[in-house]
């Protein structure tokens, strides 16, 4: 199944109402896996949630702060800790008085092997602290609106997204985007969560629109995940194939399953291809010697 991306750019700096009641900001954090910028959302009137306050950009702090405007904020949702997401929602609150809640604070997807090193640490909010971490099915009220937190771990172990009640909405952070698919890299990200995931959301018959961290809005959000599924079990299939006609690292996988790849992207296209190596390991269908790692040789098992 073809994943129907949207590649419609939404516009940095401009407050546009997308949904009724549902206001989108766009920071100024441009790049190859932000798209045109971290989207910052405002739900309600009077009593305001912001859900993903965005990156420590000043400039994106104070357009937030006009945007509010004379409203309250009662509460501040974050859908995951990386720096493109989290860390404005504590000078917020200090502002505002808004508690934070959401998703708990950074941790990886599972513990560090002997000798690895996280290439994402420097991607991850560790100050991040919540008032009120948001269990999966977790309701939160803010003025007239629900949320319910769903748990989407994959991307981030922490990842949570927000089902606006009554509306059909969900806010699904990183894991869902209408633009590219997200990047899955240990050990940050687990793919088997990943998955787990996607099959959760995708079996969610209430869900009508999903409004991501970054690009623009999801229709039919369960056909879109269920691609989203598709084209990883196609990635899947992939690497294993390659490995049936003989043993591989990660950088000829890559080389071999991303074709044309700008080389700016080659580091994330190792890490999720690595993401998939370390669940078809857990499944058994590989060996990697001399030990699972970055820089083992895979084989069929």
């Amino acid at each position: 199944m073809d994943v129907p991306f949207n590649l419609a750019p939404p516009e940095t700096a401009r407050l546009e109402e997308v949904a009724p009641g549902i206001r989108r900001l766009v920071a100024g954090n441009a790049g190859p896996f932000t798209f045109t910028g971290t989207c910052t959302y405002l739900v309600g009137t009077s009593d305001l949630a912001i859900i993903d306050p965005g990156p420590e950009d000043g400039a994106h702090f104070a357009r937030l702060l006009a945007a509010i405007g004379e409203a309250r904020v009662a509460a501040i949702l974050v859908t995951h800790t990386h720096r493109d997401h989290s860390p404005l929602a504590r000078p917020l609150a200090e502002r505002t008085g808004a508690p934070i809640h959401g998703c708990a604070p950074h941790a990886p997807a599972r513990p560090l092997r002997l000798g690895e090193v996280n290439p994402l640490d420097a991607s991850a909010d560790f100050d991040h602290r919540p008032e009120v971490e948001s269990a999966d099915g977790a309701r939160i009220l803010v003025g007239e609106h629900a949320f319910e937190a769903i748990h989407t771990p994959g991307h981030t172990a922490n990842h949570v997204s927000f089902a606006l009640s009554g509306t059909g909405i969900v806010f699904s952070g990183d894991h869902v985007m209408g633009w590219s698919t997200s990047i899955v890299a240990p050990p940050d990200g687990s793919m088997a969560d990943y998955m787990a995931s996607l099959e959760k959301l995708a079996g969610r018959e209430e869900d009508a629109l999903y409004l991501p961290g970054h690009g623009g809005g999801v229709a039919d959000p369960r056909r879109f995940s269920r691609a989203i599924l598709s084209h990883r079990k196609q990635r899947e299939s992939q690497i294993l194939d390659r490995l049936s006609d003989g043993p591989r690292r990660v950088q000829k996988l890559v080389e071999e399953n991303y074709p044309g790849l700008r080389p700016e992207l080659k580091g994330a296209a190792g890490l999720s291809t690595f993401a998939h190596l370390e669940d078809l390991f857990a499944r058994g269908l590989i060996t990697a010697e001399p030990e699972l790692a970055m820089d083992a040789v895979f084989r069929r098992a």
